[in-house]
C-alpha cells in the first residue's frame, strides 16, 4: 500500500484544487495534458493503486467474506426468478467471448456481460446487502465486477477478497459525501458505479494515473438518479439500477483503461466537475476521510430476511415479541407498523411479495419466519389465510422515525382478541452493525438460498472456499462451485 500523507487537513484539501501534481506512470502514447489532480484526488487513486497488496484487518477480511457469500447466495437463488431468468437469457445470447463466469448457470461470457447478468442475479430477490440509510445496495454491484474483472486477470483469492473491500469503501464513501447534499433523487446507481469501478480497476492492477482516469469515467457513468424504478412491480428494472447498471459500469471503465484510455486527472475537482454538477455544497474529502482505517463494508448489513430493507425491522420486532409474549395469528385483532415517512410508502400493500409489508406479517404470523419461497410468493399473496391476516395490518408513516434515519426504527403494535395491547420498538435491525448476525446465521442463510439451486455438497464446499480465500490460488477455480453442470 503507497503511504499517503496523512497531517493533510480537510482545509488543505479543499485549498488545494487542482494544483497539485501528482507523478505518476502514464501509459504509452497518453498525454500528460489533463493529469493535475487535487490531494483529495491524489490520496484516492493512491490509496486505490495500492489495495490489492494491503493487508486488511482479520475482522474486515472476515466481514468481506461474509459479504462476498451474501451476495454469491443472492446471485444463486436469484436465478430461479423473473430477473435472474432473463438475465440468464441475456448472457446466453452474448457468450461469445468465453472467460467470466455467469453464477448459477453454465455460461461463460465476456467480463461485461458477466457482470450484467451476474448483477441482475444478486439483486432479483431483495436478499443483498443493503445500507440502513437506503439508497446503497453495494455487494450486487461490487462483486460482480471483481468477480469478472478478477477472472480476466486470474487474480488469486486474497487479491479478489481485496478488490470488494475496496469497492465497498470506494462506492460508499461517494453515496455518503453526496448524501443530503445531491440534486439526484436516487443514489443507488452512484454506489454500484464507483464501487464496481474501483473493484474492477483493483482486480485490474491499475496503477494510481489510470485509477484517476477509471474514477473519471465512473463519474461520468454515476450520475442516474431516477427512482422511476420503483413504479415497476416485476423487479426487473430494479435489478438492473442496482445491480448491472453499477457492475457493467465499473468492469468497463476497467477495461477500458487496460486498452489505453485517458481521461481527466480530476474529476473531483476544477472545472465542471463531478461535485459541482451533482453536489455543490458536498465535501469531497468525504472521499478519503478515515481511509485505511474505516472499512465501509463493516457498515453494511447483511440481511436476515430475503425480503426489501424497511421490512427488516418489523418483523425482527415481531419476532421479540412472540418470544416475550407467545400467540399464534388467530389470537390477532389488529397490527400497527410504524415507520419513516420515507420507508412507508416503499412497503405500504405493494405488489411485490419481497416489499410488500401486509403480506410479509402474515406470513410471519402464520408461519412464525419468512422464508426465501415465502418471499417471493406471488400466489400466496391471494391466499384467503393470508388475506385474512393481511387485511389486520396497517401501516403509519412517523416524521418523528424519519429523524432517527440512518437507523431504521420500527414501532409495531398488536392487538389481541383479549384485549391485550403489545407493543415491540426495534432500534437494531438484525444484520447491522449495532446487531451483526453471527458466523453461523450467516452461513444458515447461505446455505437456505444456494443448496436448493447447487446441491447440499456444492454449497457446503463453497461457503468453506470463500471463508479461505487466502488458500485460492486463482479465482476462476471457484468455477466449479459457482454454476450448475
Amino acid at each position: 500500500m503507497a503511504n499517503c500523507d496523512a497531517t493533510l487537513t480537510r482545509r488543505d484539501l479543499l485549498r488545494g484544487g487542482a494544483g497539485f501534481v501528482v507523478a505518476s506512470a502514464i501509459p504509452g502514447g497518453a498525454s500528460a495534458a489533463g493529469d493535475d489532480a487535487g490531494p483529495v484526488m491524489a490520496k484516492l487513486s493512491s490509496y486505490m493503486s495500492g489495495a490489492g497488496e494491503h493487508a486488511l484487518p482479520p475482522a474486515v477480511s472476515e466481514q468481506t467474506k461474509s459479504h462476498i457469500l451474501d451476495t454469491l447466495a443472492a446471485m444463486i437463488s436469484g436465478s430461479e426468478l423473473p430477473p435472474g431468468r432473463h438475465a440468464l437469457q441475456f448472457a446466453r445470447a452474448m457468450s461469445g467471448e468465453k472467460i467470466a463466469t455467469v453464477v448459477a448457470s453454465d455460461i461463460l461470457c465476456g467480463p461485461i456481460e458477466a457482470a450484467i447478468a451476474n448483477g441482475a442475479l444478486a439483486q432479483a430477490d431483495e436478499t443483498d446487502d443493503n445500507y440502513s440509510a437506503g439508497g446503497a445496495h453495494p455487494g450486487c454491484a461490487i462483486v460482480p465486477a471483481a468477480l469478472a474483472m478478477g477472472e480476466r486477470a486470474g487474480i488469486d483469492g486474497t487479491h479478489f477478497l481485496h478488490a470488494v473491500t475496496l469497492g465497498y469503501d470506494v462506492g460508499m464513501r461517494a453515496m455518503k459525501t453526496i448524501l443530503g447534499e445531491t440534486v439526484l433523487n436516487d443514489t443507488h446507481n452512484v454506489v454500484g458505479t464507483f464501487g464496481a469501478a474501483a473493484a474492477a480497476g483493483c482486480a485490474a492492477n491499475l496503477n494510481s494515473q489510470q485509477m484517476r482516469w477509471l474514477l473519471d469515467y465512473a463519474a461520468q457513468q454515476a450520475g442516474a438518479g431516477y427512482a422511476v424504478w420503483q413504479r415497476d412491480t416485476a423487479h426487473m428494472e430494479k435489478a438492473f439500477v442496482f445491480g448491472s447498471m453499477g457492475a457493467r459500469n465499473g468492469v468497463t471503465a476497467a477495461l477500458l483503461m487496460q486498452s489505453g484510455f485517458t481521461g481527466v486527472g480530476d474529476v473531483f475537482s476544477g472545472r465542471d466537475n463531478f461535485f459541482a454538477a451533482y453536489a455543490p455544497k458536498a465535501d469531497p474529502a468525504g472521499l478519503i476521510e478515515g481511509l485505511g482505517e474505516h472499512y465501509e463494508v463493516s457498515e453494511t448489513i447483511i440481511k436476515k430476511w430475503s425480503t426489501g430493507g424497511p421490512v427488516q425491522s418489523p418483523l425482527d420486532a415481531i419476532v421479540n415479541l412472540r418470544q416475550q409474549h407467545p400467540f399464534d395469528a388467530n389470537q390477532v385483532e389488529q397490527v400497527v407498523v410504524r415507520l419513516s415517512t420515507s420507508a412507508a410508502p416503499k412497503v405500504d400493500n405493494t405488489q411485490s411479495p419481497a416489499l410488500c409489508l401486509q403480506y410479509l406479517v402474515a406470513v410471519m404470523l402464520l408461519d412464525g419466519t419468512v422464508s426465501f419461497k415465502a418471499a417471493h410468493d406471488l400466489p400466496r399473496m391471494q391466499d384467503l389465510a393470508v388475506l385474512r391476516i393481511r387485511g389486520k395490518v396497517q401501516v403509519v408513516a412517523e416524521e418523528e422515525l424519519e429523524r432517527l434515519l440512518p437507523k431504521r426504527v420500527a414501532v409495531v403494535e398488536i392487538t389481541l382478541n383479549d384485549g391485550t395491547q403489545l407493543r415491540e420498538r426495534n432500534d437494531t435491525v438484525r444484520g447491522t452493525p449495532e446487531n451483526p448476525m453471527s458466523h453461523d446465521e450467516i452461513v444458515t442463510k447461505a446455505h437456505d438460498l444456494i443448496a436448493p439451486v447447487l446441491g447440499s455438497a456444492t454449497c457446503t464446499k463453497l461457503i468453506e472456499q470463500i471463508y479461505a480465500l487466502e488458500q485460492v490460488q486463482d479465482i476462476r477455480d471457484l468455477r466449479p462451485l459457482l454454476q450448475r453442470s
